[in-house]
């Protein structure tokens, strides 16, 4: 008994109207899953970078060996990455976690730091003498005016983050990458197109959604351009 001529699952064709359909829940639940990964591997590494990249902007000293280390491990290939982390986390959500954080701070340490560096001195002076102190003209003045370059920085380790959690799918918790593997290892057409257009999609809002944060929050640049 032959399928009908219109049943693109029993066709397996590579656009299937009835797999998006029949496996909405499915979907629904994979992306959930990558934007959870992607949203707390970027925030966690944001909240470990400022830190380094101020360090290394006070402390001249600093900068090589932050650079460095962070450098070294955007170079460990992903799946040598997971086996190193995985005595530490087993096989769960925290290793893909941990990993996407490491290699979030080569370009969140690198764009925060250039941004830090970028600031005017006589800016500086001048809020001294205005009484600031350290703290005040951080968070005031530096991170401010560091914003642009912080937040490209951002975007990209952003759109990284959103491609790597695929990776995630050999320990399980891949997100949309635990539907693309699985869709490659049984030529699963529909399944593995639609996971990967779902990814490009997700990469795409994500860096519309922060250079929109960044236009509003630095409308100096904005006028600048004009």
């Amino acid at each position: 008994m032959t399928a009908p001529p219109d049943d693109c699952l029993a066709h397996n064709d590579w656009i299937c109207g009835a797999y998006l359909s029949s496996r909405s829940q499915i979907l629904q639940d994979a992306v959930l899953q990558h934007l959870r990964l992607t949203a707390v591997s970027v925030l966690l590494g944001l909240l470990i970078a400022v830190p380094l990249a101020v360090a290394a902007r006070r402390r001249r000293w600093a900068a090589g060996p932050v650079l460095g280390v962070t450098t070294v491990l955007y170079t460990i290939p992903s799946l040598a990455m997971f086996s190193l982390l995985l005595p530490l986390y087993g096989l769960s959500a925290s290793i893909v976690i941990a990993g996407l954080v490491l290699y979030s701070l080569t370009l969140l340490v690198r764009n925060i730091l250039a941004g830090l560096r970028a600031v005017p001195e006589d800016t500086r002076q001048a809020a001294r003498g205005m009484g600031y102190g350290p703290v005040r003209l951080l968070l005031a003045v530096e991170l401010p005016l560091a914003l642009p370059a912080a937040m490209a920085g951002l975007r990209i380790a952003t759109v990284s983050a959103v491609s790597l959690v695929t990776v995630g799918a050999i320990v399980g918790y891949g997100g949309l990458g635990n539907l693309i593997y699985a869709g490659m290892n049984t030529y699963f057409k529909a399944q593995v197109l639609t996971a990967s257009v779902l990814c490009v999609v997700i990469a795409v809002a994500a860096d519309l959604l922060l250079l929109g944060i960044q236009r509003l929050l630095t409308p100096w640049t904005r006028a600048a351009g004009s």
